[in-house]
């Protein structure tokens, strides 16, 4: 059943309940995206016509409440030979499990719980529908702290021919009220009985009547006293006791008139003035208790004997019997004073004789009697002892308490998955609080724990889609943990995971650990711009980048010739990773409308005859403020400095002389496309220089050439420059 949806709309969850007549499932309905119960008929009782007509019937008529403290009913169906009611699904637990778990209760709480089971009898009675089957089990408390009653109109479905197939009546024989017992028509009276009961069991944590059987539990129904409320927790109030000895009178004509009546007390039964009220008291014994039997007289010596054997079973009329033994004697005595020939005899002087015989014989035949019996009824006794409360403890802790008690385990346990319930341990046992014969069967139910899912592969896998995917499992969001890491994997995807894959785990408290790629460890990316193409191609491959040397680019620009220009895909100091491939765009020389010119300038020294240092820039298509060189002169040299042009520019020379700036010669691109020659650019020195001055030899710091001044100066268009060309 579990995983079938069932009336294509109801998809069965887990199985959360049954009794004698039904199995209840947990459900999810699709149309309403919501969670419900489904009570399913069990399988002996489809094929009986007039029960599944009847228990059509009853659903319908438990639909037609509508109660705050009573479950509702959704839907009625078939699928096939399953008959199914769907109703109102309670988050919660039910009182029998809390009755287990924390009795004796306090007396408000136990109050405040029957009152809202009263209130729904009450509506439900007024409805015309009797429970018949109120117990702990078929109380629901919700998480809020509301009850609900549930599995109306169920009990009275049971045909005669169910009750004759399964050997008992429906229902739970330890809250069976004495008319339900008996087998005759019970009315709204039957559950204020059964109610009475609950509230009993509520405060003090016991049931009223225990027996080795069903039919010895049903029999103390109609003829035993229970112990009294008080008697087992005196803390309960009087008020409250008084309603359950109200509520559990045996004559129905001494319980509550109805529900109502019984809710109104419940209401005031904890006010003040309530509290310690007089002991209600009623003026005669209930009429089905065992009664004294009065003195019996010998002749009837026998019959009484087997009735002592049969009032185990039957409750005896003693009236009867009283009457028929004073016939009996009335008729002996008249014998005895009649001779054969009809005349009355004078009586006898010691008249007492015969009495006295009489009655001794009687106890003497009683007694062997008794003995008798009590002799035989010994060869069947067995010890009886308690049954342990092996709930909460694990499976094996039961067994070997059980065992210890004398008692046994009924195969086979049933396991069953409780989220709230930890692996092997026991959540639900039969006969408990009671006591049987040494050598009877108990049966287990054992939680198999939360259900468990299995830890899929995830590796290769997105970590985003794996989080995901736990976390609608019931994983906790922080339970998962992610470690990145650099690797050849595509980034986000899952390298390691813990559990691995093909383990088992609970959603609610397992922990995941994944290894997660962040890519290929990066770097900046190096300049390789104005480096040469040698520089820049050594520099890729120590990085560990690639070059395809026959896929370099070449093409003409302002650069010098052989000099990287540009650099692909990644710009300097952008995030690269090795194995990166790089292309070059390296210079193939001056552009076709590209001037060469050369500036010719004619410098002097400050101070003819003493040390000056020169310092040239220059500004072309190049850039702007390039160095060309520094000299030291002591007499007039000319310095050649070639500059590039393109179109539309203009190239300019400055110069420095002792660190100062001096003069700045130019030419347009035009100009110098015209072919026009300019003289050479004069730089003149500001003093002259003393007639007798030797001449001096000096050496440039900068490319450490050595020039001779001789006392004539030479001409200054045969001098040559230190270097002929400044470039960069």
């Amino acid at each position: 059943m579990i995983g079938h949806e069932l009336g294509g709309r109801y998809e069965i969850i887990t199985r959360i309940g049954g009794g004698g007549m039904a199995l209840v499932y947990k459900a999810h309905d699709i149309l309403l995206n919501r969670n419900v119960a489904v009570k399913v008929l069990r399988q002996q009782f489809v094929h009986d016509e007039e029960f599944i007509r009847r228990f059509r019937r009853e659903a319908q008529s438990a639909a037609a409440l509508s109660h705050p403290n009573v479950v509702s009913i959704y839907d009625v169906g078939q699928e096939d030979d399953t008959h199914y009611i769907v109703m109102e699904y309670v988050e919660g637990n039910n009182l029998n499990e809390i009755i287990k778990e924390r009795a004796p209760l306090q007396s408000d709480e136990a109050v405040r719980i029957a009152t809202q089971i009263c209130d729904a009898l009450d509506h439900a009675h007024h409805n015309q529908i009797i429970h018949r089957d109120i117990k702990p089990h078929n109380i629901l408390i919700g998480k809020n702290g509301r009850v609900k009653v549930t599995d109306f109109g169920i009990a009275r479905a049971v045909t005669s021919s169910t009750i004759t197939q399964t050997g008992s009546v429906v229902g739970s024989v330890h809250y069976f009220s004495p008319e339900h017992a008996k087998g005759i028509v019970t009315g709204e009276k039957s559950d204020i009985y059964s109610l009475g009961i609950v509230l009993y069991q509520m405060v003090t944590g016991k049931l009223p009547f225990l027996g080795e059987s069903p039919i010895s539990v049903a029999l103390k129904h109609l003829q035993e006293h229970f112990a009294e409320p008080r008697t087992i927790n005196p803390y309960i109030p009087q008020s409250v006791e008084n309603i359950i000895l109200r509520s559990m009178r045996k004559n129905p004509n001494e319980r509550y008139a109805s529900a109502s009546e019984m809710l109104i007390d419940l209401e005031t039964a904890l006010q003040p003035e309530r509290l310690d009220e007089p002991k209600i008291t009623f003026g005669h014994p209930d009429f089905d208790e065992t009664r004294v039997m009065p003195a019996i007289r010998g002749s009837i010596a026998d019959k009484f004997a087997a009735s002592a054997v049969a009032s185990k079973t039957e409750p005896v009329d003693t009236a009867q019997i009283s009457a028929k033994a004073e016939d009996d004697d009335n008729e002996k005595d008249k014998s005895d004073r009649w001779n054969s020939k009809g005349l009355e005899e004078e009586p006898r002087k010691n008249k007492w004789v015969k009495p006295v015989v009489t009655v001794f014989v009687t106890f003497l035949v009683i007694g062997l009697v008794y003995w008798g019996a009590m002799t035989v009824l010994s060869w069947f006794d067995i010890k009886e002892v308690d049954v342990p409360y092996v709930v909460n403890k694990t499976e094996t802790e039961a067994r070997t308490m059980l065992e210890q008690a004398g008692l046994k385990v009924e195969e086979p346990t049933v396991y069953t998955e409780k989220p709230d319930i930890p692996k092997d341990v026991v959540y639900e046992q039969s006969k408990p609080n009671q006591r049987v014969k040494v050598g009877s069967f108990i049966k287990l139910y054992v939680s198999k724990g939360p259900k468990l899912e299995t830890v899929s592969d995830y590796k290769g896998k997105s970590y985003e889609d794996t989080y995901n995917t736990l976390v609608s499992l019931g994983v906790d969001e922080n339970s998962i943990e992610k470690t990145e890491v650099f690797s050849d994997e595509t980034p986000g995807t899952i390298i390691e995971q813990t559990p691995a894959s093909g383990e088992q785990f609970d959603p609610k408290t397992a922990k995941f650990s994944f290894t997660v790629s962040q890519g290929k460890e990066t770097f900046p990316m190096p300049k390789l711009i104005d480096m040469t193409e040698k520089e820049a191609i050594a520099l890729i491959k120590s990085k560990g980048l690639k070059i395809n040397e026959a896929d370099i680019v070449r093409e003409p620009s302002y650069k010098p010739e052989g000099t990287v220009i540009a650099q692909y895909p990644f710009d300097p100091e952008a995030s690269v990773s090795e194995g990166e491939a790089i292309t070059l765009t390296v210079s193939s020389g001056l552009p076709d409308e590209a001037l060469e010119y050369t500036f010719n300038i004619v410098i002097s020294p400050a101070v003819a005859g003493k040390t000056s240092e020169i310092r040239i820039t220059y500004t072309d298509a190049r850039g702007e403020n390039i160095e060309w060189g520094k000299r030291k002169i002591k007499d007039t040299q000319t310095f050649p400095v070639k500059v590039i042009l393109s179109p539309n520019t203009e190239a300019s020379v400055t110069i420095y002389r002792d660190k100062q700036f001096t003069d700045t010669f130019s030419k347009t691109y035009d100009d110098v496309k015209s072919g026009a020659e300019g003289a050479p650019e004069t730089v003149p020195g500001t003093e002259t220089p003393p007639v007798d001055q030797p001449a001096q030899t000096e050496e440039s710091p900068t490319d450490g050439n050595t020039t001779t001044t001789n006392e004539q100066p030479a001409d200054p268009q045969d001098q040559q420059p230190a270097n002929q060309t400044a470039e960069q």
